[in-house]
């Protein structure tokens, strides 16, 4: 494949995850909200405790560390696992007669669709997460561009470094979470994520 092109896919990946794993989920938050839909918020907010390995991934990536490239992996798989896992969320979102139910449905499956190819992608280049900066070829190059263009377009003041600093301290800050819940929460509740 030539540079070319795989820069365009890479720009392509970018592109599709602000609108599936930013912008619709958060329009989709607010309505939730404001019409105070009880399962759909807390699916939502469910999410977004997820997806913030998204935003990681970005800080990561700014900060132009191999880290990145797994974080992207790691934060598409636990996504579609954060929308699909919960036994009792998804009976409540099936039971649901609220407006958004649909639009809900169809965005968990596009967004999955999305997560699962973008993953299969990134697993493509995973290699690049165990290469040095300077001996990384241009592909590898290619996928720190989206990010720090961001960077520049929201003409920030903050350095790289510190977003490599924010990116690494919130990748062991999620990392330990997910171990909390995985050893001692997941254990006693199962797929039931709210008790009531």
């Amino acid at each position: 494949m030539n540079d070319a092109l795989m820069r365009q896919l890479i720009w392509l990946d970018y592109r599709l995850a602000l609108i599936f794993t930013a912008l619709i989920p958060l329009a989709l938050l607010i309505w939730a909200l404001r019409s105070n839909d009880t399962p759909h918020k807390r699916s939502l907010l469910l999410y977004w405790r997820v997806a913030s390995m998204v935003l990681i991934t970005i800080a990561l990536a700014v900060g132009s560390l191999g880290a990145s490239f797994i974080a992207g992996i790691v934060a598409n798989i636990m996504i579609v696992l954060a929308l699909w896992f919960w036994r009792d969320l998804n009976e409540d979102i099936i039971a649901s007669r609220h407006a958004m139910k649909l639009i809900y449905l169809g965005w968990r499956w596009a967004v999955s669709i999305y997560c699962l190819i973008s993953a299969a992608f990134r697993l493509v280049y995973a290699n690049c997460a165990f290469v040095p900066f300077e001996k990384l070829g241009d592909t590898c190059r290619f996928w720190f561009e989206p990010p720090l263009s961001l960077v520049k377009l929201l003409g920030s003041t903050i350095t790289i470094e510190s977003f490599a600093f924010v990116g690494v301290v919130g990748g062991i800050i999620y990392m330990l979470y997910l171990f909390v819940f995985l050893a001692f929460s997941l254990p006693k509740t199962g797929r039931v994520a709210f008790r009531d």
